[in-house]
């Protein structure tokens, strides 16, 4: 995580009221992909529908965050069932990617302390699983009442005819356009306007991509996975070094697995299970619930403490224990318990920071869009969308109109760590979605996100506690300015402040013991990354009994906004 200067020129001084809506609602971080989504519903689709036309729009809106090159997940609320149901679409390791090539290689030596694959290396090219997870989606959870050619059919039009471009996704569209411009990169160019990232306001067209689009439409995963899209991403891939092969994209699948969960404060909070890191989020709230968070001051230094340490300590767990289930035991019920939450939480100290974050023994016994929507029968969809940094490893394969992930960056270089790289494993994956439903009879508490690389599970918990312990609307919840520790740099003393927590808490924190860097403004606000939230709430009606509406709101580090029906 680069180290965000203090002041860059953004303004962050408007406010707005939470979308308030009786038939469903979609946020986004982009007006033309929710304005998507909430025309799939209106369609006739539902919540699974327009979350994959939102995700397919804001490819081509954001290719600077996300895209077709990328993975995704999904959480499913079926309303009807009232249960949570989950999508794993993160791609493995090629069948020929193991340490010992990389020696033999010289991109490892044989005594390297390199802990990390480059970002840019085409070694960090884990198989793309965002298509198959979109057809999965749909397949598994849409309405049935519409097809994939309705749902990718606006995104297609974008592409071929054009869009203007937010200002937001022009600042890291620029931010990230080298990559694209490498002249090893021959297709770079199809992301680029005149040469150059196109500025705000400025229209883009992409119809390279709007032709992905609709070969995945008139193939389904077999027009992403084999045929000319899967050898144009085989050659661009091995022409750079790497070893992926038409193999494994004709193997690649989408996992279903059930979700994990904790409870807090009546609220069932669930996530995805490893590889994915809401483990951290899960984990730090069961610290966090032994504490009167509600008793404390909101974003007062020795609030932001308690989070800081809570997340701090999950962090030491996860970035050790946190692996592909697959190829390795991952000990979730441990980590998850409350038992354990009650150890780890003695470690917490009110004068000051934590001698030594270490793994506890838990045996016994960006960028990325994110994005929620809910329709008129009440199911929700929490889905999250990413290449990892930026424009992943830039390259783009010829004639796809996108470029390809980095995930495999994930991957520890040591053989004797539970995330080791290996051949077809899934690497530590940073996405997250999040849903949450009432303890007492199940029903939608709230679909939420933030995304931002390893901040999404700091911007979970913060947006929750903002909600739960706090009583604020989403709007608010995602309004408030939030802390980010910087866990990539082995030091978890180091967090970063948004400009509004105020100088009397960022002192506070110096004397506990952390290494505070505040105020974060402007374009860094980035690496507090991004939220949208849609909640279930209800309401007095003047005739006839009470009914939900759902209220939702929309970060305001990003272009988009929500939209109720």
């Amino acid at each position: 995580m680069a180290e965000p200067s203090v002041s860059c020129p953004l303004p962050f001084d408007s406010r707005r009221s939470p979308v308030i809506s009786l038939h469903g609602a979609v946020s986004s971080s982009q007006p033309l992909a929710t304005e998507i989504g909430t025309r799939i519903l209106r369609f006739g689709g539902n919540a699974a529908d327009a979350a994959v036309a939102v995700a397919a729009a804001l490819n081509v809106t954001e290719p600077c965050s996300t895209g077709i090159g990328g993975d995704a997940f999904c959480l499913f609320y079926d309303a009807a069932k009232k249960v949570v149901k989950g999508i794993n679409g993160s791609g493995r390791a090629p069948a020929e990617l193991n340490l010992d090539l990389l020696k033999e290689k010289g991109v490892v030596e044989c005594e390297s302390t390199i802990e990390k694959l480059p970002y840019n290396s085409a070694h960090t090219i884990t198989v793309p699983g965002a298509a198959a997870a979109w057809c999965d989606t749909v397949e598994q959870f849409g309405s049935g009442k519409v097809a994939m050619i309705d749902i990718l059919q606006p995104a297609i039009e974008l592409a071929k005819h054009g869009f203007p471009v937010h200002p937001v996704a022009a600042h890291f569209w620029d931010k990230g356009s080298s990559c694209l411009k490498d002249p090893k990169n021959i297709y770079g160019s199809d992301l680029l306007l005149r040469g150059q990232a196109p500025g705000a306001g400025d229209v883009m067209k992409m119809p390279l991509l709007a032709t992905t689009f609709e070969e995945l439409c008139s193939r389904g995963k077999d027009g992403f996975y084999k045929g000319r899209i899967a050898q144009a991403i085989v050659d661009v891939v091995q022409e750079h070094g790497g070893v992926l092969s038409i193999h494994d994209l004709e193997k690649h699948y989408s996992t279903f697995d059930e979700p994990i969960c904790t409870s807090y404060r009546g609220i069932n909070i669930w996530e995805m299970p490893p590889n994915g890191q809401g483990l951290t989020a899960l984990m730090a709230l069961n610290i966090l619930e032994g504490f009167d968070i509600k008793g404390m001051v909101h974003n007062s230094g020795d609030y932001l403490h308690m989070l800081i340490e809570a997340l701090s300590l999950s962090f030491a767990d996860t970035l050790w224990y946190n692996a592909d289930p697959s190829k390795v035991k991952v000990p979730i019920n441990g980590l998850l318990s409350k038992q354990y939450a009650d150890q780890r939480r003695l470690l917490i100290k009110t004068h000051r920071v934590c001698d030594n974050y270490k793994r506890g023994n838990p045996f016994s016994g960006s960028d990325t869009v994110y994005f929620s929507v809910v329709d008129c029968h009440g199911n929700a969809c929490s889905f999250i969308n990413s290449n990892y940094t930026g424009f992943g490893t830039g390259l783009v394969p010829q004639g796809c109109g996108f470029t390809l992930q980095n995930r495999g960056a994930n991957f520890s270089l040591d053989a004797d760590h539970p995330n080791a790289l290996e051949p077809l494993k899934r690497p530590y994956h940073t996405i997250i979605p999040g849903m949450a439903t009432r303890n007492d009879d199940g029903a939608l508490y709230a679909c939420f996100g933030v995304m931002g690389g390893f901040m999404q599970p700091q911007g979970h918990v913060q947006v929750l506690l903002n909600m739960i312990d706090f009583g604020m609307d989403p709007q608010q919840a995602l309004d408030m300015p939030r802390f980010c520790v910087n866990n990539q740099v082995g030091d978890l003393c180091s967090v970063f402040l948004e400009e509004g927590i105020s100088d009397t808490a960022a002192d506070r924190l110096r004397v506990l013991g952390h290494r505070i860097t505040h105020p974060v403004s402007g374009h860094d606000r980035s690496v507090f990354g991004r939220g949208q939230i849609i909640a279930r709430r209800k309401a007095t009606c003047k005739d006839g009994p009470d009914k939900f509406v759902y209220w939702s709101g929309s970060d305001p580090r990003a272009d988009g906004l929500a939209v109720g029906l």
